[in-house]
């Protein structure tokens, strides 16, 4: 009799289970099913108009951008979600348009003033119109402190007031047995050189460049460096300045370590590398014309129905673009469809999808089209750094930077599958849209990871995944989607090209976002969190997200 008992309790609980994940696949379907194409393409259509004038921040067309953004949640039926009872984040931007200068004092020679911009770039990390630093140059190999690689760059060295000198990269690039090899960690991004050394109470850092290191040319960082300078009003540290040194100066400066900046890397990357005070000391100074400006984050909720309304899953992109700038061909509005006027209304498409399927997470969920992106991530910086909610309950960012206009893929991508258990909700939601999951190995190369606006959440301890294109286009040929991205990065990528082109359809997009949200329901019904995988280098910053 006891077993027999036994067997219609294990019948009945296996019948509830299979009913839960029947019903969970049911609220899935019904999410995918409810994205609305042609709500996608008309908010696209209308972002990537001539009329919003490139979007930039702080202009008329980024302030037509955010409240039509604004308009279109308060339609859709979502809830304010930003300050005092408004769909607005306020993001406070300071602009510091630098003239520098930089000499170098080396024993038995003049005094060297370098040329700028073809020797170096400089600016100030001062909210300052004058900053001058005089000091000695301390080489700190590549400038990282990372624990759980055992690895101390600034280790039986006090660099309080001094310069640091340091390579891009991580010590990877160059021993490929040691921290992820030819995959950038954010140890390698030059962001984290400058956040380490201000840690260090370093008065200046100068990062050294060469296109193998850095992935990218000297050309690419005298554009980059020499014009305006935004990013959000903030407390001063000890840091007074940073720039680039050129590949040919830095070897000059190096050259008691090693003969060649190549040598240096090697020896840098060598588990008995310390720091050495290098034979030179630096004057240096910057002067700059100071504005300051605002734009605005756009967040929406929708409430959860669960037992943890009060958590959120976050799909986001920028609204951004680079305004009207410098005409190419008679053109002179950079209109950003691409990028990323398609991410904003895919998170338009996604919030209208929640609302019209009927589905109710367990947690809620928050809209947001992120407000200067271009400039440095400075929307969500900013939102990172004076959430409208508690971080800790802020279980995952999902990102949207550019959607796939090129046509229906067999696969489907993100960044940031490797780092955390959204890597599985990803793939199970691919699964369903029966994609399959690939890699692009340049991306994680590059360190893209890094490089748009769910990464502040990141270092904030946030999991995130950011949205990328698959590469396996149907009735394509084998390698079309990857000669596609190369055309765009050469062609439209942040130029007046970037526009709606009559051969685009929302077919791609449409595969994309349905992964998407498949993924953030399963994160907003499941019971706990996701969590970092252990191999990464935000779990202490996520363990102690938690404990906030």
């Amino acid at each position: 009799m006891k077993r027999v008992l036994w067997i219609v309790v294990l019948a009945l609980t296996s019948c509830t289970e299979s009913a839960v994940i029947a019903l969970v696949d049911s609220s899935g379907d019904r999410l995918a099913d409810a994205v609305s194409q042609t709500t996608f393409w008309a908010a696209l259509e209308f972002l990537s108009d001539d009329a919003l004038e490139g979007r930039a921040p702080g202009t008329r067309g980024g302030d037509l951008a955010a409240k039509y953004v604004a308009a279109e949640f308060r339609q859709i039926g979502l809830e304010p979600a930003g300050d005092n009872g408004t769909f607005f984040h306020r993001v406070p931007i300071i602009s510091l348009t630098p003239n520098p200068t930089l000499s170098l004092l080396l024993p038995g020679r003049p005094t060297r003033r370098l040329r700028y911009p073809e020797d170096y770039v400089l600016w100030s990390m001062r909210d300052e119109p004058v900053i001058e630093a005089r000091s000695s140059v301390v080489f700190v190999g590549y400038g990282v402190v990372a624990p759980e690689y055992q690895w101390d760059d600034y280790a039986g060295v006090d660099v309080s007031g001094k310069i640091v000198l340091t390579l891009v990269n991580d010590p990877g690039f160059a021993d490929s047995t040691i921290f992820r090899g030819e995959e950038l960690t954010y140890y390698g991004r030059w962001t984290y050189k400058i956040e380490e050394a201000a840690r260090h109470g370093a008065s200046g850092i100068l990062l050294v460049h060469s296109a193998e290191s850095a992935t990218y040319r000297w050309a690419t960082v005298s554009g980059s460096w020499t014009g305006p300078q935004v990013r959000l009003e903030a407390p001063p540290t000890e840091l007074l300045l940073a720039g680039w040194l050129a590949e040919s100066v830095a070897a000059e400066l190096l050259q008691s370590v090693a003969p060649s900046v190549e040598a240096v890397l090697r020896i840098a990357a060598s588990g008995s590398f310390t720091p050495v005070e290098l034979p030179v000391s630096a004057v240096a100074s910057v002067v700059s014309i100071i504005e300051s400006s605002e734009t605005v984050n756009v967040v929406g909720r929708l409430t959860g129905w669960g037992d943890n309304p009060n958590e959120s899953v976050l799909i986001g992109g920028h609204y951004d673009h680079l305004g009207i700038g410098t005409p190419v061909e008679g053109d002179s509005i950079y209109n950003g469809a691409v990028d990323n006027a398609s991410g904003t209304a895919a998170v338009i498409a996604a919030a209208e999808a929640f609302m019209t399927s009927g589905v109710r997470p367990d947690r809620s969920i928050l809209f947001m089209a992120f407000g200067a992106e271009e400039s440095g991530l400075l929307g969500s910086k900013a939102f990172a750094a004076r959430p409208t909610l508690p971080l800790r309950d802020l279980a995952a960012v999902l990102n949207l930077d550019e959607m796939n206009l090129y046509g229906l893929t067999a696969d489907v991508s993100a960044l940031g599958v490797d780092q955390s258990s959204l890597g599985d909700a990803f793939t199970a939601a691919a699964r369903a849209e029966r994609l399959d999951v690939t890699v692009n190995p340049d991306a994680i190369r590059k360190g893209f990871f890094f490089r748009s606006d769910h990464f502040p959440f990141v270092l904030a301890g946030v999991p995130a995944l950011s949205l990328q294109f698959g590469h396996e286009y149907a009735e394509r040929p084998p390698g079309w989607g990857a000669q596609m991205d190369l055309e765009y990065g050469e062609r439209r990528y942040h130029q007046p090209a970037d526009e709606l082109l009559t051969w685009y359809t929302p077919a791609g997009a449409m595969q994309q976002l349905k992964v998407m949200l498949r993924t953030a329901l399963k994160v907003a019904d499941a019971s706990d969190q996701p969590t970092w995988n252990e191999s990464s280098e935000f779990k202490a910053a996520g363990d102690a997200r938690l404990q906030q």
